[in-house]
């Protein structure tokens, strides 16, 4: 590890923003002081100092709901941490995924975590099936319909792609992103075990090439 000067501010401390490394989610923003950041380094768990017990304290602790740092980078100005951790529970004290559940102001509905809610939907329609809903439809008629779908889609994506008709393929690679999210739920593959075997074979391994 690098050795940075973090630049604590006038009460020891530096704000650590908590993002989920898996799907990119803001989780909290917490604060630091020299002894919490030492922690977090050493024990591989997210440590801070809050700021009305005037005490160190470790995220998930009593609750179990702790969180596992991946990485931890600084800014510019050394002034501010960004902590990307493995949450094992909700990270927010009332029990939410995030403390940023309120939305102050939107002019479009971001779209970096929407294949992580369109999964958690499809999750949720297997988990409470609701009558007339097509995820829920293909659960009830089970693998083979799934499977049947997604050579459909397969093919329809060939064809897209042979008329060299852009918006079609477009329409038709998010119809078999849609179906194959539908059998990984069905199946129980997880889409981060699918992410760390594409960043292995093709991010890592292709930054290993060119070393």
């Amino acid at each position: 590890m690098m050795e940075i000067s973090i630049k604590y501010d006038e009460n020891g401390l530096v704000p650590a923003i908590v993002q989920d490394y898996a799907t990119g989610n803001v989780l909290t923003l917490a604060y630091m002081n020299d002894v919490a950041l030492v922690k977090t380094l050493e024990t591989g768990e997210t440590w801070f100092y809050s700021r009305s017990r005037n005490e160190l304290w470790n995220k998930g602790e009593t609750s179990g709901n702790k969180q596992i740092v991946k990485n931890i980078s600084v800014d510019c100005d050394q002034d501010a941490l960004v902590v990307q951790v493995q949450p094992l529970g909700p990270a927010c004290h009332k029990g939410t995924t995030t403390c940023f559940e309120t939305t102050l102001f939107e002019t479009e509905k971001p779209l970096f975590s929407m294949i992580n809610e369109l999964t958690d939907k499809i999750k949720d329609r297997k988990e409470n099936p609701q009558e007339g809903a097509y995820t829920t439809y293909l659960f009830n008629k089970g693998l083979d319909k799934i499977l049947k779908k997604i050579g459909e889609e397969s093919t329809e994506v060939v064809i897209g792609a042979k008329n060299n008709d852009k918006e079609e393929l477009t329409n038709e690679l998010a119809d078999l992103l849609y179906h194959s999210l539908v059998l990984m739920e069905e199946q129980g593959v997880n889409s981060k075990d699918i992410k760390k075997i594409l960043n292995e074979r093709h991010i890592e391994k292709e930054g290993q090439h060119r070393e």
